[in-house]
Formats: C-alpha cells, sequence, structure tokens
C-alpha cells in the first residue's frame, strides 16, 4: 500500500474514532485522497475491496449530510459522486439542528427543575453555552468564506 492510500486509513480510522460509521468514513476518505474529479459507487467499491450495498449505504449518508453530491454525467449509466467544494461548512451549518435539540432539551430540564437547584443551574449553563455557539455560527461561517476566498 502507497504512502497516500496509508494516510487515508489513517484518517479513516480518526473518523471511525470521531464517531462516523466505518464505511462512511472509508468512503469519505475516497473523495478526498481521490486524483479523478468525481467517482463512482463501484470505483469506491473497489478501492476499498466492499460490497455495493455497504458503499450504497455510505454514499446515501454522505449525500444526507451534504459532504458530497451527485453528478450529472452524461452518456454514463453510472451516477457520479465527488466532495462538494463547501462540504466542511455545509456539514458544520448542518450541525444547527443538533444545536437547536440540544438549546430544546436544556430548556426542558430548565422548566423541569427548581430555580437555584444544582440541575437547574447545569441545564442553564447548557442552554447559554448552545445559545453562544448558535448566535457565533453565521459569523464563523462568514469569516471562513472570506478566508477561502
Amino acid at each position: 500500500m502507497n504512502d497516500k492510500w496509508s494516510a487515508a486509513e489513517q484518517l479513516a480510522l480518526t473518523l471511525i474514532e470521531g464517531g462516523l460509521q466505518r464505511m462512511s468514513a472509508r468512503t469519505l476518505t475516497v473523495f478526498l485522497f481521490t486524483d479523478q474529479e468525481s467517482v463512482t459507487a463501484g470505483e469506491i467499491a473497489e478501492r476499498l475491496d466492499a460490497s455495493a450495498g455497504s458503499v450504497s449505504g455510505a454514499i446515501k449518508s454522505l449525500l444526507a449530510v451534504g459532504l458530497i453530491e451527485r453528478l450529472p454525467a452524461p452518456g454514463s449509466r453510472r451516477e457520479h459522486y465527488r466532495l462538494r467544494d463547501d462540504a466542511w461548512a455545509t456539514l458544520f451549518t448542518g450541525q444547527n439542528t443538533v444545536i437547536e435539540a440540544m438549546l430544546q432539551a436544556a430548556a426542558a430540564g430548565i422548566a423541569a427543575t427548581e430555580s437555584g437547584a444544582p440541575a437547574h443551574r447545569r441545564l442553564t449553563q447548557m442552554h447559554a453555552f448552545y445559545e453562544f455557539l448558535l448566535g457565533e455560527i453565521p459569523g464563523l461561517l462568514h469569516r471562513w468564506h472570506q478566508q477561502a476566498g
């Protein structure tokens, strides 16, 4: 195995440790490390020595979170995919639903606990943190887009 694909496997392990499903992590590394503009599911399966079904599931997962996109491929019977140019900002923006859910859960906990109680204080701090984080995302993404140019 050459250094490039060894690095890809190491990145996949890091992504798995970070919570990504194994096949989604391995599939994502194909998109990151390929020299091709786009790849097909068959090419990914071949590269990873994986089943078509597991690659299909990983592709659906990566499409759903906005990391990859489907491309038109005139003259080809196979669907082509590529990593989105704005993949990381899109992924981060998609986390807003998670932050919103955390805010709602904290608010429900605050309403269910007695003011001044330790649980109430902890839940209030949780709510304040996620409220702050949600408020910072637009500016953070704006600065990123300015820097990325």
